[in-house]
């Protein structure tokens, strides 16, 4: 992969047949002093089939792994070297491609072939025989799209509409008028939602709106701006949410992304 010390980093577009369920498709290869990352949530579910040493992750060694929706930060890294096959899907459809729903999923790392069985094992093994990127994109979208044929989300129509009206309104959406335009009880919507997701509508909210402010830090907007936008009612409440999202205030975020990790 990499003759000497560096990263790279290929991105490729979903299958046909997978569009909609996989959001993202990067192959990933890192060597060079052991590093560690500050992580933040995102709305989304995390897939890896990892093709090198063990990646460490939120206090340990793992190798391949999904993953659900946090609302919290994770400490990521490597130990001199990583390699994989990274999938981002969404919350709502990973099911059609893990057979769990998301909330199985949630706040936790799981073990991919404890998720998928024989197929993570597969899926795993094919990939570490493939010679390079492209080949093993072509490898997985095969084998992927061959998993999900015929099977339906298995989420209710109310759940996703909630669901995408916070990912519309970056978390701006209040509970109480989710629940009534769905027809249901703030409590049953939370209750239905968190089964689906692994997360409640306003958790949920809270990390969306997160997410969004992360990526208009990396756009260099003002802090004002993002926070007001973000729909926060004062910078106060902004600083709390980011830095018990995402491990850090605002102004270190920038700082904080990379350091050393003991071996």
């Amino acid at each position: 992969m990499l003759p000497g010390v560096g990263v790279r980093v290929e991105e490729f577009e979903p299958a046909p047949a997978l569009r909609g369920i996989v959001q993202r498709v990067a192959d990933f290869h890192e060597r060079g002093t052991p590093r560690r990352r500050l992580e933040r949530p995102v709305v989304g579910v995390v897939l890896i089939v990892s093709l090198g040493p063990d990646m460490h992750i939120d206090g340990r060694r793992i190798g391949s792994f999904a993953a659900g929706v946090w609302d919290r930060p994770t400490v990521t890294g490597h130990y001199g070297e990583q390699a994989g096959y990274q999938l981002y899907l969404d919350v709502l459809r990973a099911r059609r491609l893990l057979g769990v729903p998301a909330s199985e999923l949630g706040k936790n790392l799981v073990d991919l072939e404890d998720v998928l069985g024989a197929f993570g094992s597969e899926l795993i093994e094919r990939l570490r025989e493939a010679p390079d990127a492209a080949s093993r994109h072509t490898v997985a979208q095969r084998l992927l799209a061959r998993r999900v044929s015929g099977q339906d989300d298995a989420v209710s129509p109310e759940v996703a509409h909630a669901f995408g009206r916070l990912r519309a309104t970056r978390g701006a959406a209040r509970v109480e008028a989710l629940a009534a335009e769905v027809g249901w009880s703030r409590r049953h919507l939370s209750a239905r939602f968190t089964e689906a997701v692994g997360l409640a509508p306003k958790a949920l909210a809270r990390v969306a709106r997160v997410e969004h402010a992360v990526n208009r830090l990396g756009a260099g907007d003002s802090l004002a701006d993002i926070a007001y936008t973000a729909g926060y009612a004062d910078q106060s409440h902004f600083n709390r949410d980011f830095r018990e999202l995402v491990g850090c205030t605002p102004t270190e975020f920038p700082f904080l992304q990379d350091g050393r990790l003991a071996a």
